[in-house]
């Protein structure tokens, strides 16, 4: 049988797999393709006969690999006929029986078609090379697609390699024995208090496993997820772990609008055990557990507070740590509330440039307009006020917008 020799073919395949980390059997699968595509290459520049190559035309073609003897062959199956109509697809019954008598038409024989390595050509044999790069390529992304995608909502551990442009590149590993697999951590995703040093260790949310061809790393990792908060707090509180407690609602502002205002991030917790106490459970004695969460954020400020079923409730619990005087629901079917506090609780409610109440109101889902009580009374005491009219006022956003100022000024 005839033979294109490869020298080093088997040190060839040991090094790819090493510098890849695929395993040989996928190099050698894409090795294989590679070649038969290289074949095509060569039949369709000897095709003197014009031929017309339609996609599905090599379907019949195959290469085999001899890491022994270091080269490959060309074989194709072909179906024997009566009448040959393409000989590269069929082969005649006259043909056939010369050698096997019991041959039969309609039974398919396998032959070597491998060209001359004079033949093959120059041309073929970088066509060969493209199409083993990417073929490599698309090895490597069908292997960590299957390692990390079950792993997608997970938190692993992470060490910084270096840095492209805005973003961090970490070597991440998925716990299941394979080496490890590069992953970009980008702006966004950054916390603006982590100081990210080449070689340092870190905690990171595995947010996405990107598909398809593309450029940088396959993994899309995140340390501004809230995801990342609820499992740090599972992961200190066993409670949380033994589903004692349960965490209902994260709302996580890591990457605020404006530099004057840090990251903050609100957590709902709730058991149904009546001697537990839920937000206790999660800051610990002394606040031990929740101090480990923030170190491990850089500082982050988080409120844990008590989900209730009852809205009124859970949005003045939300608010937290500003005292709540009265919480109107002004109209639950738009999920719209008005809540009340005393003069001295204003800023506190509404926090640094909104961020309280902005934060409060995504743990929650309902729209929350802070309201001063003893203004808001004077309205709503006032007889010959419009009703109509002072609703318009008190949910317009030119009048909020003066509440925010008139606070921002009494504190400067």
């Amino acid at each position: 049988m005839t033979m294109i020799n490869l020298p080093g073919l088997r040190d060839m395949i040991e090094k790819i797999s090493q510098e890849r980390n695929l395993p040989k059997s996928s190099v050698q699968a894409a090795l294989r393709e590679a070649l038969i595509k290289g074949y095509e290459r060569y039949r369709r520049t000897q095709n003197i006969e014009g031929k017309n190559f339609g996609e599905d035309f090599f379907d019949n073609f195959e290469v085999e690999l001899d890491t022994e003897e270091e080269g490959f062959r060309i074989l194709a199956t072909k179906t024997i006929v009566e009448t040959v109509e393409s000989s590269d697809h069929q082969i005649a019954l006259k043909e056939v029986q010369e050698v096997a008598p019991e041959a039969q038409m309609g039974d398919t024989v396998v032959l070597d078609v491998t060209p001359s390595q004079r033949e093959f050509g120059r041309m073929a044999a970088i066509q060969t090379k493209q199409v083993l790069s990417q073929k490599l390529r698309d090895q490597q992304r069908q292997m960590i697609q299957e390692e990390f995608q079950e792993l997608e909502g997970t938190v692993l551990q992470a060490k910084v390699l270096r840095f492209e442009r805005q973003s961090a590149i970490l070597a991440v590993n998925s716990g299941l024995g394979k080496p490890d697999v590069e992953a970009e951590l980008p702006k966004r995703e950054q916390l603006p208090n982590d100081n990210y040093r080449v070689g340092s260790t870190i905690k990171v949310y595995l947010k996405k496993v990107r598909e398809g061809p593309h450029r940088g790393p396959q993994l899309l990792v995140s340390r501004a997820d809230a995801g990342l908060v609820v499992y740090l707090f599972a992961n200190e509180v066993p409670e949380i772990e033994d589903e004692i407690v349960r965490i209902v609602a994260v709302a996580r502002e890591a990457n605020p609008p404006s530099r004057y205002v840090g990251p903050r991030t609100k957590i709902a917790v709730d058991t149904l055990e009546r001697d537990v106490d839920p937000v206790g459970a999660c800051i610990g004695a002394r606040g031990s557990r929740i101090q480990v969460v923030v170190n491990e954020l850089r500082g982050e400020k988080i409120d844990v507070i008590r989900w209730s079923p009852d809205p009124a409730t859970y949005i003045a619990n939300a608010l937290s740590p500003a005292k709540v005087d009265q919480v109107l629901l002004v109209d639950p079917d738009a999920r719209q509330a008005h809540v009340l506090v005393a003069d001295d609780q204003l800023s506190l409610a509404i926090g640094k440039e909104g961020q309280n109440v902005r934060l409060a109101a995504r743990l929650t889902g309902w729209k929350i307009d802070i309201k001063d009580t003893a203004k808001y009374e004077e309205v709503t005491d006032d007889p010959e006020a419009d009703e109509d009219d002072e609703d318009e006022e008190l949910l317009d956003e030119e009048f909020i917008e003066e509440e925010l100022l008139e606070v921002r000024t009494e504190k400067s």
